[in-house]
């Protein structure tokens, strides 16, 4: 068997673990519950989950998606979650081969799944995604490949600055338009303040021009998917959900969309 594949299948069953895992701290991060303790439990009973029922998908199927003591049905988030994670490992390392891009690329899609997860859920992106992806992405950038450490902190800050400024421009010009609207929403700010930091975040991992991807990309993907939704029902965007994947697409393609766009929009050759 090729060694590349030996690699992406490693990477991948890697990938699955840390899908079981980042189940856990997305659903206990945002309610301020601990990922150490209490073990792994079923939602319904609060039996503890026992290490032969929590094999990354199989665990689930075998199971037939029902909890072993209570037989109450498992959200299929949980294997859905572990494949993504699994398929997601593979193909950083399929890309990067056994490197430590690999492993910066991997630990970052990661996070920003995690974001994902908990914002479309609980509306909150926890510092723990935000703050300490931040402390892991700015010490990565000393790691060969990839940006370097300057390049990642000005991005940092640069994330920060851009979503704040954002956020204070938004607030104001929606209290102007209309009055009110915040307050029928249930909120007193345009932006998030984990958004804000979340930003912050993808900067140490992508840089400035990473950060300007981000952004635009991730705005322009939630007025065309979640715009409509919000001026009907007046819910809030989970504009870190649409962040995250802008993140992800600005990771993996936006050296060649930077390309694209001084090549064939400003006509720099």
């Amino acid at each position: 068997m090729n060694e590349a594949w030996i690699v992406s299948g490693l990477a991948g069953l890697f990938g699955l673990m840390m899908g079981s895992f980042l189940n856990v701290c997305s659903l206990r991060w945002p309610v301020d519950q601990s990922v150490v303790a209490p073990r792994s439990r079923c939602p319904s009973c609060l039996e503890a989950v026992q290490w032969y029922d929590n094999v990354p998908v199989v665990s689930w199927l075998i199971l037939g998606a029902k909890c072993r003591t209570c037989a109450e049905p498992i959200s299929i988030q949980y294997p859905l979650v572990e494949l993504a994670m699994g398929l997601m490992w593979a193909g950083v390392f399929a890309a990067h081969g056994p490197t430590w891009e690999a492993v910066r690329g991997g630990v970052f899609l990661t996070m920003l799944f995690g974001i994902s997860i908990s914002d479309a859920r609980f509306y909150i992106i926890p510092d723990e995604f935000s703050l300490g992806g931040t402390v892991i992405g700015l010490g990565m950038s000393f790691l060969p490949g990839g940006i370097d450490w300057v390049t990642a902190a000005i991005g940092a800050a640069v994330g920060y600055a851009v979503l704040w400024l954002v956020g204070v421009g938004g607030t104001w010009m929606i209290k102007k338009i209309s009055p009110g609207r915040l307050e029928e929403a249930g909120v007193d700010q345009a932006m998030g303040g984990g958004d804000i930091k979340m930003m912050m975040m993808v900067g140490s991992f992508v840089g400035v021009w990473g950060v300007a991807q981000t952004v635009f990309i991730g705005s322009l993907l939630a007025l065309i998917v979640f715009g409509p939704i919000a001026s009907m029902s007046k819910r809030l965007i989970p504009l870190g959900v649409f962040l995250a994947a802008a993140a992800a697409i600005a990771y993996g393609w936006g050296p060649q969309m930077l390309d694209w766009y001084l090549t064939e929009i400003v006509g720099i050759t």
